[in-house]
């Protein structure tokens, strides 16, 4: 009881009042618990999405840790605005008129909180409509990445060049989810006009059925289509194929090597530009 008493003394005035001392103490004791309490709330979070995973039923693993960013972001914004009022009751400023205050003042500044309101919803919208997920390969508007993360007002997406793009929920209007179904490729060979066509297919389509053999990630084909174009300087032909999503650059990128080894084994020249001088001189 003394060292209460004692403790008391020193955190508090004569009328009862917390001093600076007290008011620092409790300002500090109000953040630890805040941390405290989100990351005991991130964890349970954690630990829900992880029996989900291994739950017996099909589950989405993207939109489920899709969905608890967006809560943990969703959680630690009430907790830091139940922390910011208890600090502010601490400090002696009364909360409650603040807030009737804000409600008054709502008007106000409806207008500058539109964009806020905006990115907000849409990104309810674009989470519950299942759009993208975290770890999808999407575009939106002229940035194009994966998407790593989606919280309630901006979704952050890494382009191939490693440049993250911070884009307001608000501002997203068309998107284009290139993660979903299978993904088409599309590889173009063009050979020069001297060379012999049926023996420039047949060496393709055997590497084609080669790959085919060896690569898990391909859904269909590769086949050839055919020539496609007749070049100002050689006959093209395409190959099509359909793979697992997010592979289709990989199989453009395989294709292109292994024809690139067999056209040299077969002395299969590629088409390039070529130019023809001739001597305009006449000689009398």
């Amino acid at each position: 009881m003394n060292f209460i008493y004692f403790i008391e003394n020193i955190i508090k005035t004569d009328k009862g009042d917390l001093n600076i001392l007290g008011k620092i103490l409790s300002i500090l004791a109000v953040l630890v618990v805040v941390k405290i309490l989100s990351r005991i709330l991130n964890v349970l979070i954690n630990k829900t999405v992880e029996s989900r995973k291994n739950s017996k039923f099909t589950v989405d693993e993207r939109k489920i840790r899709t969905i608890s960013t967006v809560l943990k972001n969703v959680i630690r914004y009430i907790l830091y605005f139940i922390g910011i009022m208890i600090i502010l009751d601490i400090l002696g400023v009364n909360t409650t008129s603040i807030i009737a205050t804000a409600g008054i003042g709502g008007l106000a500044i409806s207008f500058g909180a539109q964009s806020l309101v905006k990115d907000i919803i849409t990104g309810f919208f674009i989470l519950f409509e299942d759009q993208f997920s975290v770890g999808e390969y999407v575009k939106i508007g002229d940035f194009e990445g994966i998407v790593e993360e989606m919280g309630i007002r901006v979704t952050k997406i890494r382009d191939f060049t490693g440049e993250l793009h911070i884009i307001p929920n608000g501002n997203i209007s068309l998107v284009t989810n290139k993660s979903r179904g299978p993904m088409s490729s599309y590889v173009d060979i063009r050979i020069a006009y001297e060379e012999d066509v049926d023996r420039a297919i047949k060496a393709i389509q055997e590497v084609c059925d080669r790959i085919r053999k060896t690569n898990d990630s391909i859904l269909e084909g590769p086949s050839v289509l055919g020539i496609t174009d007749l070049g100002d300087s050689g006959i093209n032909i395409k190959i099509t194929a359909k793979t697992k999503p997010m592979d289709q650059w990989a199989l453009e990128r395989q294709i292109r090597k292994e024809v690139k080894k067999v056209f040299d084994r077969e002395n299969i020249q590629i088409a390039y530009p070529k130019f023809i001088i001739q001597d305009t001189n006449l000689r009398g």
